[in-house]
């Protein structure tokens, strides 16, 4: 997909090579990912929780349509949970290159 801002592309490269660390480092120091209900915040928290549902459910995400206008990307999404593959919406508020704020659902 060619209009995704660089630091989604590089959000969904970790992803799919199962890389906290790299999956982490997309995000600004002070961030926070919203996901199931619970909140993820700062780096550290956020690499140990993706972390955690890699080893997991070893979600892998393809890209289906990304809004600029709205920092919204919808990607399907699969791996070991119940109900996979599902299309889960992403909001970002990304300044800077860095992502500030995600929202999944």
């Amino acid at each position: 997909m060619s209009n995704l801002p660089e630091v989604v592309a590089l959000l969904i490269k970790a992803q799919n090579n199962f890389d906290s660390v790299a999956y982490a480092n997309c995000f600004a120091e002070t961030a926070v990912v919203f996901d199931e209900g619970r909140t993820h915040k700062g780096k550290t928290e956020i690499r140990n929780w993706i972390k955690k549902a890699n080893d997991t459910y070893k979600a892998v995400m393809r890209p289906r349509e990304y809004s600029a206008n709205t920092q919204t990307l919808k990607a399907e999404i699969s791996g070991t949970f119940p109900g996979s593959p599902l299309v889960l919406t992403y909001r970002f508020d990304i300044k800077n290159d860095q992502i500030h704020s995600l929202k999944i659902g």
